[in-house]
């Protein structure tokens, strides 16, 4: 059975750390694939920063392509919003019953999985592979027989700098790949 990585994200936009995340998990965590999961909206974070879906989709794929352990997936644009995780895991179950999904999520991100929809559920029926963020550390879920702390390298980088960088006219180039800047460019995303 593919066991297959599930990484959330707004990918707002999608970043080197999000792919190095992706490339760890593929390479040292026992998964097959791993699929950047695009959130139209996640529940904690406000509406109004979010870029296009669609462009933040497209924004996945371009960051991926030729890579074949990874997926972007639009699983979520379908379903009610905003999308809870429990109800994407049940809607993926039914409609590949033949993988095994597994969250992948930072420690930030495990720390507030208590407040989340339905989390003793998720906590009993599935894996949880967990990267390090910094400042983040004690969540007591990280014993759970659930959750596996990964090494993963650690990242400061975040969406938010470059969201920041790029309407202060500063430079983001290496922080995402090529085609990704090109793209932000051409559509002028994130500019006011």
């Amino acid at each position: 059975m593919a066991k297959i990585g599930l990484f959330f994200g707004s990918f707002n936009p999608i970043h080197v750390g999000h792919l190095i995340i992706a490339n760890y998990m593929t390479n040292y965590a026992d998964l097959d694939e791993v699929w950047f999961v695009v959130s139209p909206h996640n529940p904690f974070k406000e509406k109004k920063s979010l870029a296009n879906m669609y462009d933040r989709l497209e924004m996945v794929n371009l960051a991926i392509e030729g890579e074949d352990r990874l997926r972007a997936s639009d699983i979520e644009f379908g379903l009610p919003q905003p999308s809870y995780t429990i109800d994407t895991l049940a809607h993926l179950g039914e409609r590949y019953p033949q993988k095994e999904f597994v969250l992948i999520m930072g420690e930030d991100n495990l720390q507030n999985l208590e407040k989340w929809k339905n989390a003793d559920i998720i906590l009993r029926d599935y894996k949880i592979m967990v990267y390090p963020r910094p400042g983040y550390r004690a969540s007591h879920l990280r014993e759970h027989p659930s959750v596996t702390v990964t090494q993963t390298p650690l990242m400061e980088l975040s969406s938010t700098f470059l969201r920041k960088s790029i309407k202060e006219n500063k430079s983001i180039r290496f922080y995402t790949p090529d085609k990704v800047l090109e793209f932000i460019e051409k559509k002028g995303l994130y500019r006011r």
